[in-house]
């Protein structure tokens, strides 16, 4: 192992070396420091509990005891940061505890605070952490001067039981944790999907409609000034600007359509999929066998992933595309889309394309996008999204 080398990150121990490389005395580092952290940790622990018990029936007792609780958490924060510089052990941070008014008040965070599992962890992990430090900086400590051809096999083995300590005293509590750092990382995702749409919006109405519109009006000022001297040719302006409006109204429709399509609020998903196709570049056979229509918002993420798709299907299948198929169905509580073609395929998901971000937005809402698309064959595209009935939502 090259001093570039790092520690693996998805649990696995890393490989012993007998090298004294970055890595090996990374670890031994650790182990020093094990006790002197240990000691601090296990002191202040040990003196919190027991006078903030001792306390407890006081009016002070509680306030304190979630005081207290609240600095372990630090003490874990700071655990976690020594485990990432000289472990390479990777550890989400704990969802933070919401202050007393985002409780609801202060006893709802009086409450919240003294059973919080992260921080009772934390006071866990001190108490039981402090013979083991014991143990492991005295073998380090010796192992520099006595045992320093196999140290590098020892520090591993003991900083391997480390790892194993951080990782199941140290981590966010449970699913419900992880769940909860996927929902803040998938509400970014969702305001800045909702900013993007919202500038596309400004823009074509800026670009197209607005702009028709005010040479329309521009027109219809002249034509005005001109009906009395040339009366044809204001007539001709008058017509001009009768074009003008169709535009104007048909770009409006447009725009109208990409947001949210009547169709699709009058007739369901079938027909609204019916009218995208038809103006897809390649003939395309849709299929929708659904029992009921979802719920709006999931109908309308359907809508707009078919769009999308259809879209990329246009521009990118190429010459040779025969056609392609839209299937739309519901497995037990997940609805299910399918986009495929037989065009030149090799569409990657994973290149910062249209289908990265169409896969963060289904994301966003528990969907899931699958993209199979080998060089010559076509592309396949499934997509999954939650079902929700319509009169519950």
């Amino acid at each position: 192992m090259t001093a570039t080398d790092h520690v693996p990150d998805d649990g696995t121990p890393p490989p012993v070396r007998a090298a004294f490389d970055a890595v090996t005395w990374k670890e031994i580092a650790y182990l020093l420091s094990n006790f002197p952290l240990s000691l601090i940790g296990f002191v202040y622990t040990a003196v919190m509990v027991s006078l903030a018990g001792g306390l407890s029936v006081t009016a002070i007792g509680l306030p304190l005891f979630a005081g207290g609780l609240f600095l372990s958490r630090q003490l874990g924060r700071l655990e976690r940061a020594r485990a990432r510089l000289l472990l390479g052990v990777r550890i989400d941070e704990p969802t933070p505890m919401p202050g007393p008014r985002r409780s609801g008040g202060f006893f709802p965070w009086l409450w919240a605070s003294l059973k919080d599992p992260v921080a009772w962890r934390t006071v866990l992990f001190e108490l039981v952490r402090l013979p083991w430090a014991v143990l492991t900086f005295s073998v380090a400590l010796t192992g520099l001067f006595v045992l320093w051809p196999v140290l590098p096999w020892v520090a591993r083995g003991l900083t391997n039981a480390d790892r194993a300590m951080v990782r199941g005293l140290l981590s966010p509590s449970d699913g419900l944790e992880r769940r909860i750092a996927e929902l803040e990382s998938d509400r970014g995702v969702v305001v800045d999907t909702a900013a993007a749409d919202l500038r596309r919006i400004e823009r074509d109405l800026h670009d197209g409609a607005q702009a028709r519109l005010v040479a329309l009006a521009m027109g219809l000022g002249l034509a005005k000034e001109k009906l009395l001297e040339d009366p044809e040719g204001a007539a001709l302006m008058v017509d001009e600007a009768h074009g003008e409006v169709k535009l104007a109204l048909q770009e409006l429709r447009d725009l109208a359509r990409g947001i949210h399509p009547a169709v699709l609020t009058d007739r369901g998903l079938d027909a609204a999929l019916s009218s995208v196709a038809s103006r897809c570049l390649v003939p395309v056979k849709v299929s929708v066998d659904l029992p009921a229509r979802p719920a709006e918002a999931i109908e309308g993420i359907a809508y707009f992933v078919v769009s999308e798709l259809l879209q990329n299907v246009s521009k990118h299948a190429g010459p040779g595309a025969r056609g392609a198929a839209v299937e739309v169905w519901r497995s037990q509580r997940r609805l299910l889309i399918r986009v495929s073609d037989d065009g030149r395929g090799g569409a990657n998901a994973l290149a910062g394309s249209g289908l990265a971000g169409l896969g963060e937005r289904l994301g966003a809402v528990d969907g899931v996008l699958v993209v199979d698309s080998p060089e010559g064959v076509g592309t396949t595209v499934t997509a999954e999204l939650p079902w929700r009935n319509r009169e519950a939502a």
